[in-house]
């Protein structure tokens, strides 16, 4: 499960955010685009989900994170 006190700095505020455990596999960018982003060897939340469609798939990346670097608080 991601940790919160180890979240990327890079993370927009709010309920979704990647920590250090990330290992730049992509598949949050790839599932989530218009969510995540990568930079630097790892993925960050650059925006919020606004919508049902971009909530699910923040939900779909949380799930597939091979690393459970991917959080939400909300």
């Amino acid at each position: 499960m991601a940790d919160k006190k180890i979240k990327l700095s890079d993370n927009v505020p709010g309920s979704y955010y990647v920590d250090v455990k990330c290992i730049a596999c992509h598949l949050c960018v790839q599932i989530a685009p218009n969510n995540f982003k990568m930079k630097n060897g790892y993925a960050y939340v650059y925006k919020q989900p606004e919508n049902e469609e971009e909530r699910n798939s923040c939900e779909d990346a949380v799930m597939i994170c091979p690393v459970e670097a991917i959080g939400n608080d909300g």
